[in-house]
């Protein structure tokens, strides 16, 4: 089995190009903070190089800029090539078969915040619900008739 699921912030905009096919892809890199501190105390971070297709591409290429936060879910792939000086290279890439949009970062700067997901198998995108749809978007406190403040530490906390 060949699945990957990552989270993280893009490291630049996303590079989109159309193929001669006519395939449209977008490739960016996502930082991906380690779950551990280094010698120094420090959280070391992975950059994995990125690749979607088609409509999900268009989509990457239009909402979202570097810092934005994604959840990827796909596979890994290995290809090679012959560089310019004639050494064969080797490349190791996630191709994504579906993209969530977790930061509400949009290159046309709407106040608007982007929740979108995009699923390859039925080409859905979906921004904010809207209020026709029955999903409550109030800003009123849901807790404010809850009690007191419960305090937790991280101890507390089963992950």
């Amino acid at each position: 089995m060949n699945k990957v699921i990552l989270v993280g912030r893009l490291t630049r905009d996303p590079e989109v190009r159309t193929m001669p096919t006519g395939n449209t892809v977008a490739s960016f890199t996502l930082a991906i903070n380690r779950n551990f501190k280094n010698k120094e105390g420090n959280i070391d971070a992975d950059f994995i190089n990125v690749s979607v297709f088609g409509r999900q591409a268009e989509n990457v290429g239009k909402y979202v800029t570097k810092g934005s936060q994604l959840g990827v879910d796909g596979r890994i792939q290995t290809r090679s090539y012959e560089a310019q000086d004639g050494t064969k290279r080797y490349v190791t890439e996630v191709i994504a078969e579906s993209v969530e949009f977790m930061s509400s970062s949009r290159r046309d700067d709407s106040s608007t915040p982007v929740n979108a997901y995009v699923d390859t198998t039925s080409s859905v995108y979906m921004d904010q619900p809207s209020p026709e749809v029955g999903v409550d978007i109030s800003t009123e406190d849901p807790f404010k008739n809850f009690g007191s403040e419960v305090a937790l530490s991280d101890d507390d906390l089963p992950f």
